[in-house]
């Protein structure tokens, strides 16, 4: 069911509830994803938010495999540029409210669908999932994660983690940092001896990189226990934990670059390479940017130019996100959009785009011997037996869009007004109001 993370033993039970009275009437109609609506397979419109290097590489390396599979079908690519879907979501809340919908669609695995679900915009793929053993390749707390009452909603490409500090090797010797640091309160050592150098300590690029930081530092601060707990129904955001969470996360802003909001997470990412800054906390999308050829990658070393670690205090936790794609209600080319998830949830299609995009296979059966340097580490970290999960709130594991945007609303507020206290209680209302 939406909204499980797997954590402690308590964690790893913890099944986020949602009021579905709305969903009884929209599930009975929509049936579980069988052979209604059209066939037409002449084309197929991809929508996503792919625009961005390393990204876009991958999505070329999915379109020709489809293009390869299906000769007779036309692929549109419809990606709408913006990192985290900030762009492209308003265009695909206008498209599907006008009931013109692309023929199947990007979407974060978790809660972020639950008000395409309510509002009847996309099918069930319970039937696909069986016609192609879906059910056998894909880790169990996944399924759980894009099923509710009983029905599956997408279908996942890749597996990501959030928490991982980008950090330049050549900064930190300068600055006297001797390893990347493992706590928040090293953390902000850390930050304060770059800054004495002359170098910018943590580079950030669009308000939505502040809402990430924030994930971060609220994991870091609190533990998976404590951050999971914040996505319970009638979480207390109230707590004198959260409060110092947010008092950190102030004062870590406070090292950030003055020209944020004008950029992009890939131009905050490309300062760490450059050696304009020392750190950034970014998913781990940011390693195609880096080590992908150019003209759109950097073609960067990893060890030399880049490294990195854990964010601060979240060593033994994967804060996890899914990118998945869907299938709309009264999709233009549903013959066209089955073919679509047919190829991103195969084998060959996850291993030709994740290590172009920078994540690992959301099946479990991924060649392996092609996720190289850091990608090997994720797939190990993946796997562990003993590793903690916390769901991405900003990249829809844990907050449904409501929540989500009243989140970054308060983000938003806080850049302006620099209060911590304020931000606290601002998170306290969008939690009471979040309808989850």
């Amino acid at each position: 069911m939406f909204g499980r993370t797997r954590g402690s033993a308590a964690g790893r039970g913890r099944t986020t509830s949602f009021a579905a009275a709305a969903l009884a009437a929209v599930l009975a109609l929509a049936g579980c994803g069988g052979d209604g609506g059209s066939g037409d397979s002449s084309e197929v419109e991809v929508f996503s938010w792919w625009t961005g290097p390393g990204e876009a590489e991958g999505l070329t390396a999915l379109q020709a495999l489809f293009e390869k599979q299906n000769p007779g079908t036309k692929f549109v690519n419809a990606a709408i540029a913006g990192g985290s879907g900030t762009q492209a979501k308003a265009v695909l809340a206008s498209r599907l409210k006008n009931r013109k919908p692309p023929d199947s669609f990007q979407g974060h695995a978790g809660a972020e669908l639950l008000d395409y679900i309510k509002a009847g915009q996309i099918e069930p793929l319970n039937d696909f999932y069986d016609e192609n053993g879906l059910r056998d390749v894909y880790p169990k707390q996944l399924i759980d994660q894009i099923t509710y009452k009983g029905n599956i909603y997408s279908v996942p490409v890749n597996i990501h983690r959030s928490n991982v500090l980008w950090y330049n090797p050549g900064i930190l010797e300068e600055a006297g940092v001797d390893e990347p640091p493992a706590t928040i309160d090293a953390f902000i050592d850390a930050l304060k001896a770059v800054d004495a150098t002359g170098k910018v300590p943590l580079s950030l690029g669009a308000q939505w990189t502040a809402d990430h930081l924030l994930e971060n530092v609220l994991l870091g601060s609190l533990g998976t226990d404590g951050y999971n707990a914040l996505w319970q129904p009638g979480a207390n955001w109230g707590t004198p934990a959260v409060k110092a969470a947010l008092d950190d996360f102030a004062e870590i802003m406070k090292y950030t670059t003055a020209e944020a909001a004008s950029t992009d997470w890939q131009g905050a990412a490309k300062a760490v390479v450059d050696g304009r800054a020392a750190f950034n906390i970014m998913g781990d999308w940011a390693y195609g940017y880096f080590v992908n050829p150019a003209p759109n990658g950097l073609a960067k070393k990893l060890g030399t130019d880049f490294d990195y670690a854990p964010a601060p205090g979240t060593d033994g936790t994967y804060m996890w996100l899914s990118d998945s794609f869907t299938l709309p209600e009264n999709a233009p080319h549903r013959g066209g959009a089955l073919a679509w998830l047919k190829t991103v949830s195969s084998k060959e299609g996850q291993d030709a785009f994740n290590p172009k995009k920078g994540s690992i296979p959301a099946r479990t059966d991924g060649d392996k011997s092609l996720y190289k340097d850091y990608l090997e580490y994720a797939i190990t970290e993946w796997n562990k037996p003993d590793i903690k999960l916390a769901g991405s709130f900003w990249h829809g594991v844990t907050a449904n869009n409501k929540w989500h945007t009243d989140i970054d609303t308060a983000v938003g507020l806080f850049l302006q007004h620099k209060d911590p206290a304020k931000l606290q209680e601002a998170l306290v209302t969008a939690a009471q109001n979040s309808g989850q």
